[in-house]
């Protein structure tokens, strides 16, 4: 595969963050004497972003109450900015693989749904030596994955085609993301979603349409798609 690009999800692919995510959640929920979640329930639950994740995790009875998803959010934004880092690790084998990408001259970059700062915060710190081209993540009007805007915005900026560029994630909806930038992809196994059933180009196609896709269980697969 050999790209000039590859543009990394963060949560469940560069980064282990579900424990963090799951006290800050459990934190606001706690807060409101609301019912708490599972490390299993929040995994469920991660991967479109903050506001999507708080929605969730509310009862059903009280999701559609938008002044309570706000103030739940505001309060799960805080205690996860100031303890964001309490038991988040990279994944094995990812800080040397970002490396040795870095070291073939080959382009980083990082896509997420995560909010701005504190994507660009666990960046800063679990890869301070790595020169991503591009850390994003859920701004203010620009639209969540799988939206392909982030793509093209990544494309863009360095000016690389997209036949030069691939996906790599852990969830359908990066894989949707890739497909509809027109970009390639690559499901892996060790985030937060199971990847045991999926092959190529098995992720829903009528939901998008581009190039295929393939599946990493493990990072020494990933090393030889990226690297072949």
């Amino acid at each position: 595969m050999t790209p000039k690009l590859v543009l990394f999800d963060l949560d469940g692919t560069l980064l282990n963050t579900i424990a963090d995510l799951r006290e800050a959640v459990n934190h606001a929920l706690k807060l409101r004497g609301l019912p708490q979640h599972s490390l299993e329930v929040i995994t469920q639950m991660i991967g479109h972003g903050a506001r999507n994740l708080i929605t969730q995790a509310l009862p059903a009875e009280l999701s559609d109450d938008d002044a309570l998803i706000d103030a739940v959010l505001a309060d799960f934004t805080d205690y996860y900015f100031a303890h964001i880092d309490i038991y988040t690790q990279p994944y094995p084998g990812i800080p040397e693989l970002l490396k040795e990408l870095h070291h073939r001259g080959i382009l980083l970059a990082v896509a997420s749904n995560k909010f701005q700062a504190g994507t660009e915060h666990l960046i800063k710190e679990f890869f301070p030596d790595i020169p991503f081209v591009a850390v994003l993540g859920n701004r203010p009007n620009k639209p969540l994955k799988p939206d392909p805007e982030i793509v093209g915005e990544v494309l863009r900026k360095v000016g690389v085609n997209k036949e030069e560029a691939v996906m790599v994630g852990d969830s359908p909806t990066d894989m949707r993301t890739a497909a509809n930038g027109g970009i390639k992809g690559i499901i892996v196994g060790w985030g937060y979603r199971d990847t045991r059933d999926q092959t190529k180009r098995k992720i829903d196609p009528s939901e998008s349409s581009g190039p295929e896709f393939f599946v990493a269980e493990t990072i020494e697969e990933l090393q030889r798609l990226l690297f072949n």
